[in-house]
């Protein structure tokens, strides 16, 4: 009797001790939700550069005389390089782990912020911050949310996606007001010194807290019944990465994953967040006030994207991404009517609304790769990124070039609605079966 009734507790107690103790004994937290709380911490961190670019571009161009097309051609190199070294990165956290990655990834973001202070020509603008900034901010990008996110949980994936990913909103809310009053009040140097110390100062809390792996505490990925071993660093992480994309792009998914994708950062990073600021100052609107406006943004950003995660873990992505898509074009189709001088309430409805959308897709467009790619969805995820990103390139440089051209930004407002409307059909038609041969283990 006595060895029947320990037989169940002895294959219970496969995992070390120290994960019993310390897993949801008497309600005690998981380690993992305070990986995920560094992680949220990190990213707000290091949100501090992206918030930026939109900001530098008019005093750039009346203090250097850079046109906006020059201008915009950096945003568009630090965009594109945030997206292609995503993929790269998500592998390299295989390889050397997560901390030393988006330890030195914050050192980079840093260096490159500091050195525009000091920089009188446009090739350095796209050295410092198109380059070094790019390649910072690409290690820091949604691949290592979704590397945290695939290590720590096997249960609400979703919601914890859609927090990671709101992280770079709160960034935007708390740093926006605050480097456009610099702006205003002194000049563009302190705001670029106040962006190189904040990634700076989230290294120590990186290198101190944050942990690779459950296994490394001794403890189960939430939601896991299993003790799941630390894997061995993965070797070849560019060859691994390369492999990836070379199988993902032999799917039809992958392509109308990546192609929504490109639309959503054309419609978000690349547009609102480049060109808003200065669209409404084109309009009479003081920068600090377009400013705020971008910041409200990043407010209900939080709650969307939180949001979205939730919905993800309950419905089906691809009707998720369809519906996200079809409202942010019906949006912006409406956003030249409403640019005044003033804030007045139909552009502060269409804040909250686009607020709600601005990056909801990212828990549906995630749970799409995992559900497609198993094992190698953080990198699909990557590569999906930089399409994202390039997306996001395009339209901040055309957009700058457009602006040079028209005098105005509305053809480049009524292009992404557009494309938006596209982007919503691409979604409906994805393909719900996973199309590689992946073997899960449940």
């Amino acid at each position: 009797m006595t060895q029947t009734t320990e037989t169940p507790a002895s294959a219970e107690d496969q995992q070390p001790l120290s994960d019993r103790v310390a897993g949801r004994r008497r309600g005690r937290i998981h380690r993992a939700w305070f990986v995920a709380a560094v992680t949220f911490v990190t990213i707000i961190g290091a949100a501090a550069f992206r918030s930026l670019p939109g900001l530098l571009i008019d005093p750039l161009h009346q203090e250097f005389g850079w046109s906006r097309g020059t201008i915009g051609a950096a945003v568009s190199v630090n965009l594109a390089l945030y997206g292609l070294t995503a993929p790269f990165a998500a592998a390299l956290m295989d390889r050397f782990g997560i901390r030393r990655v988006v330890a030195v990834a914050l050192t980079v973001i840093s260096a490159g912020s500091l050195l525009t202070v000091w920089m009188t020509a446009a090739w350095q603008l796209l050295l410092y911050w198109g380059l070094l900034v790019g390649l910072g901010s690409g290690s820091m990008a949604l691949a290592f949310a979704a590397t945290v996110t695939n290590r720590w949980f096997t249960e609400r994936r979703g919601l914890v996606t859609g927090i990671l990913t709101a992280a770079s909103a709160s960034g935007q809310l708390i740093f926006l007001p605050l480097l456009s009053w610099l702006i205003t009040r002194y000049d563009w140097r302190p705001a670029a010194v106040t962006v190189a110390l904040a990634a700076l100062a989230v290294v120590p809390f990186v290198w101190l807290l944050l942990r690779d792996h459950p296994a490394d505490v001794d403890q189960k990925p939430y939601g896991a019944t299993e003790f799941v071993p630390k894997p061995a660093p993965v070797q070849g992480a560019a060859r691994r990465t390369l492999r990836v994309l070379s199988s993902a792009v032999r799917t039809g998914p992958f392509w109308l994953l990546a192609g929504t994708f490109a639309i959503c950062g054309a419609s978000t990073n690349g547009l609102i967040q480049t060109h808003f600021v200065p669209a409404a100052h084109d309009h009479g609107m003081p920068i600090t006030a377009a400013a705020s406006l971008l910041a409200v943004i990043g407010v209900f950003d939080v709650v969307g994207t939180i949001a979205s995660g939730w919905f993800t873990d309950r419905f089906e992505p691809r009707r998720l991404l369809a519906v996200y898509y079809a409202l942010r074009g019906v949006s912006l189709l409406f956003l030249p009517m409403l640019m005044a001088p003033s804030v007045h309430p139909p552009m502060l409805f269409f804040i909250v609304f686009y607020g709600l959308d601005w990056v909801a897709t990212v828990p549906p467009t995630l749970a799409l790769c995992r559900e497609q790619y198993g094992d190698d969805s953080a990198i699909v995820f990557g590569w999906v990124l930089a399409s994202h990103q390039v997306g996001a390139a395009l339209v901040a440089f055309l957009g700058g070039l457009a602006r040079d051209a028209f005098g105005s930004y509305d053809m480049v407002w009524y292009a992404s609605g557009a494309l938006c409307a596209a982007a919503a059909l691409m979604a409906l038609v994805i393909r719900r079966r996973p199309v590689l041969p992946v073997p899960v283990a449940v």
